[in-house]
C-alpha cells in the first residue's frame, strides 16, 4: 500500500496528525532556540574563568554552542535523508523524535562545556530529516495546490516555540539553571513520540528511491541556488536571534527579566511570517523570495537604528522574526519544485542550508561583538547579508527561465 492508495483520513485525523508533526517542530524550536535567550547563564557556568576575566568573549565563546547545533543540522539532514527516503515514512519520524529525545536529554547532563558542544552536535543530526519528510508528509495529508500550506503548518511548530516555548524555557532556564532547561525540551520530544505513533497515518517510502537518485539532486543548478539563497537569507536572521538577549539588555538597557519578552516578540513575528510565507508560496515562490528579502532588508535596517529605544527594539524585532520565517516555506516548496526525483533529499536539505546560516550568522555576530564594534554591530552583518540573497534568488530564477526555454525548445 503506498501513500496515494491509502485510505481516506478523516479531516479530525488529518488536523491531528498534522499537529502531532507540528509538535515535534515544537520541539525542535526549543531545542536549537533556547540558548540564545540563556547565553549568559550558560558562559557564566560552563566558561567560569572567561567569565570572570571578560564576560563580553564568555558569551562569544558560548555562541559556540549554536554554531555545533547548526553543523549538526548540515551534516545529518543529507546523511539520514539519501539512505531514509525508502523507509515508511512514520517509523522514520519515530526514530528521529527519539534521537532528539536522548540527544537534548544528554545536552543538559554533560558534565563540561566541550561535551555539551558534542552533544549539541549529535542532537541536530536528525533536525533536517525530521522536518524534510514532515514536510512531505504533510503535503501528501494536505492535497495538490496546498503544498506551501502543508510545509508552514509543520514549520508552525518552530515559530510557535518561539512564540511560547522557548520564552518559557528560557525564564524555567533563568530561574533553575539552563539544564532544567534542556530537559523540559527533551519531555517535549519525548511526548511528541507519543504523539506521532498515535496519530500519524502509515505512508510508505519511495520504494524506487536510491542513495544515487536522491543525491542527483546536486546535479541541478536551481537546486543550488535554492540552497544558497537559504543559506545567506538566514546568515542574517542569525546573526541577530544568536545575540539577542545583550542585544536587549546592553543596548536598549532594559533588565534580563525582558530578554523572554523579546523572544516572545520574535516569535510573533515568525508564527504570522511562516504563515503568511506559506500563502505566498502557494501563489508565487519567485515573487514570495523577492518580496521577503526586499521587507528584510527595511525592517533590519530599522532594528539597527531604533534599538536603543524599547519601542523600536520590539517593533522591528517582530518585522525580522516575521521577514525571516517568511523564506522558509517559500524555500522548501522552491526546492521541491526544482528537485524532480529527489524529494526527500530535497526536502531535508534546506534545512541544512538555513542551519550553515545559523552557524555562519552566530559566528559572524560573535566576530563583530569580539572584535569591539557592539551588540549592534550583527544587525548590520544581517543587512549586508541580503544583497547577495537577493541576487542568488535572481540567479536561481534565471536559471528556471533558461531551463523551460530548453525544454520548450525542445518539444
Amino acid at each position: 500500500m503506498t501513500a496515494a492508495s491509502a485510505p481516506a483520513l478523516s479531516p479530525a485525523r488529518v488536523r491531528l496528525a498534522l499537529l502531532s508533526l507540528a509538535l515535534g517542530g515544537f520541539g525542535i524550536g526549543a531545542t536549537e532556540f533556547v540558548a540564545m535567550g540563556l547565553l549568559p547563564q550558560i558562559a557564566r557556568d560552563l566558561l567560569p574563568t572567561t567569565w570572570a576575566q571578560a564576560p563580553d568573549d564568555a558569551i562569544a565563546q558560548a555562541g559556540v554552542m549554536i554554531a555545533a547545533y547548526a553543523l549538526g543540522v548540515v551534516v545529518g539532514a543529507p546523511t539520514i535523508a539519501v539512505f531514509a527516503a525508502r523507509m515508511p515514512r512514520r517509523r522514520i519520524l519515530l526514530g528521529l523524535a527519539v534521537a532528539f529525545t536522548v540527544g537534548t536529554a544528554a545536552s543538559a547532563l554533560a558534565p563540561s562545556f566541550g561535551l555539551v558542544v558534542l552533544f549539541r552536535f549529535l542532537a541536530a543530526l536528525p533536525h533536517g530529516a525530521y522536518f524534510g519528510i514532515a514536510a512531505l508528509v504533510a503535503a501528501s495529508l494536505m492535497g495538490p495546490g496546498k503544498r506551501g500550506r502543508g510545509v508552514a503548518l509543520v514549520l508552525s511548530g518552530l515559530t510557535v516555540a518561539n512564540v511560547v516555548g522557548v520564552p518559557l524555557i528560557t525564564f524555567l532556564g533563568q530561574q533553575s539553571g539552563w539544564r532544567i532547561a534542556y530537559l523540559a525540551v527533551a519531555a517535549i520530544f519525548a511526548v511528541a513520540v507519543v504523539a506521532i505513533a498515535l496519530t500519524v497515518p502509515w505512508q510508505a517510502g519511495d520504494p524506487d528511491a536510491t542513495p544515487r537518485r536522491e543525491l542527483g539532486a546536486f546535479r541541478r543548478p536551481a537546486v543550488w541556488f535554492a540552497l544558497l539563497t537559504g543559506s545567506v537569507g538566514f546568515t542574517g536572521f542569525f546573526a541577530v536571534y544568536s545575540y539577542v538577549a545583550p542585544l536587549t539588555t546592553e543596548v536598549t538597557g532594559l533588565p534580563e527579566s525582558t530578554v523572554p519578552w523579546a523572544l516572545v516578540t520574535l516569535g510573533l513575528g515568525m508564527t504570522v511570517g511562516n504563515m503568511v510565507g506559506g500563502w505566498a508560496a502557494d501563489r508565487g515562490v519567485l515573487r514570495a523570495l523577492f518580496v521577503c528579502f526586499a521587507v528584510f532588508a527595511v525592517v533590519l535596517t530599522g532594528l539597527a537604528l531604533t534599538a536603543p529605544w524599547p519601542v523600536g527594539l520590539f517593533v522591528f524585532l517582530f518585522g525580522v522574526g516575521g521577514a525571516a520565517a517568511a523564506l522558509s516555506p517559500a524555500i522548501q516548496t522552491r526546492l521541491m519544485d526544482v528537485a524532480g526525483d529527489s524529494q526527500t533529499l530535497a526536502a531535508a536539505v534546506n534545512h541544512s542550508a538555513l542551519n550553515i546560516g545559523n552557524a555562519l550568522g552566530a559566528f559572524l555576530g560573535g566576530a563583530v561583538i569580539a572584535a569591539g564594534w557592539g551588540y549592534l554591530a550583527p544587525t548590520w552583518v544581517g543587512l549586508a547579508m541580503c544583497v547577495p540573497g537577493i541576487l542568488l534568488a535572481l540567479g536561481g530564477a534565471a536559471v528556471s527561465a533558461a531551463g523551460e526555454r530548453r525544454a520548450a525548445a525542445t518539444v
